[in-house]
């Protein structure tokens, strides 16, 4: 169920492990509020990373980024799925092995200062190969992979998302190109990206925190990583993943917090409380009936997401099918 809190995000969690497309910027655009929203938060002592599934850039280049964006970053503030995928390679590889780098600069960056030997194509005998998103990717590179992968090599890749929001829409992402690969192949690779809990982890044990916070806006990678590593998450409506869709989550997915943006980090969270069988939190209510969803008419914006959250999820959890038809857009 989703979580209450007294005090605002920011002070309650000393670390926020924040995604990147979609809660801080879309594209090469910045998200409304999210540059005042986590610099107040630093304000009040909460402490950022920033935790991406994107392989393809140095970590310098995501604080610069942000930086231009308002939002102060150094680069020891970035964790990326390449560094994640690097730090896999060493719990299955030998050190100084020979790997396949099929991926962008901050990929081959991660794999080389993790002390492999990058090679160039499967005719070089890699023990491994890595696989990341880059724009410039082609079929010269997945043949090279799947080559490589056929004669035995070990196959990781940095993640899986299928899709990345872009300024356009959304773009194939890493886990379609790592698709292409697994067809040809029949082999499944190993995966360091959300929702492997993996990254949050690395990030969580580099900082030295010890009350850490998820948040994301992608329900099946963000916050599924987060259920997986048994830290809260917040879920913000500003990217991929919708008020409905969290309604419709499930337990491996489902946020602790929701709210529209990041300025939700500065306000405490009540959570809703069960009435003669309603949910309800402030002016919203909503209740499951005969396995639909009833909302009351006075609920709107957030809270209404947010008993729709608990209604739904009890009945779920209880054994109870609920038509998603009945979930209605909640327009948040």
């Amino acid at each position: 169920m989703l979580l209450s809190t007294t005090l605002p995000l920011a002070e309650a969690y000393d670390l926020a492990l924040v995604d990147l497309d979609g809660v801080a910027y879309k594209g090469h655009d910045p998200i409304p509020h999210a540059a005042d929203g986590l610099t107040d938060a630093r304000r009040r002592g909460m402490r950022l990373v920033f935790v991406t599934n994107n392989a393809s850039r140095e970590p310098e280049s995501v604080a610069d980024q942000l930086t231009g964006l308002g939002i102060a970053t150094s680069p020891d503030e970035v964790m990326t799925a390449a560094q994640a995928a690097a730090a896999l390679l060493r719990h299955h590889v030998e050190p100084g092995a020979r790997v396949l780098v099929v991926g962008g600069a901050g990929l081959l960056t991660a794999v080389t200062a993790a002390g492999f030997e990058v090679v160039a194509g499967a005719d070089d005998e890699p023990v491994a190969v890595v696989q990341g998103f880059a724009p410039t990717i082609g079929w010269r590179e997945l043949a090279e992979a799947a080559y490589a992968i056929e004669r035995g090599a070990l196959h990781v890749a940095s993640n899986l998302d299928l899709s990345l929001p872009t300024e356009r829409g959304f773009a194939p992402g890493n886990g379609s190109l790592v698709g292409a690969v697994v067809a040809a192949t029949g082999v499944t690779p190993l995966s360091a990206g959300k929702p492997q809990p993996d990254m949050y982890r690395l990030a969580v044990e580099r900082s030295g925190a010890s009350n850490p916070l998820v948040i994301g806006d992608r329900l099946d990678t963000d916050l599924g990583g987060a259920v997986a590593a048994g830290y809260p998450g917040l879920h913000v409506l500003t990217g991929v993943s919708s008020a409905r869709d969290a309604v419709l989550a499930p337990a491996t997915e489902r946020p602790s917090f929701l709210a529209a943006d990041l300025r939700g980090l500065l306000e405490p969270h009540d959570a809703p409380h069960e009435e003669q069988g309603w949910w309800a939190l402030r002016g919203a209510a909503a209740r499951v009936v005969d396995g639909r969803l009833e909302l009351d008419e006075r609920s709107r914006g957030v809270d209404a997401a947010r008993v729709a959250c608990a209604a739904v999820w009890r009945a779920t959890d209880g054994g109870t099918l609920v038509d998603p038809a009945s979930v209605p857009d909640l327009g948040v």
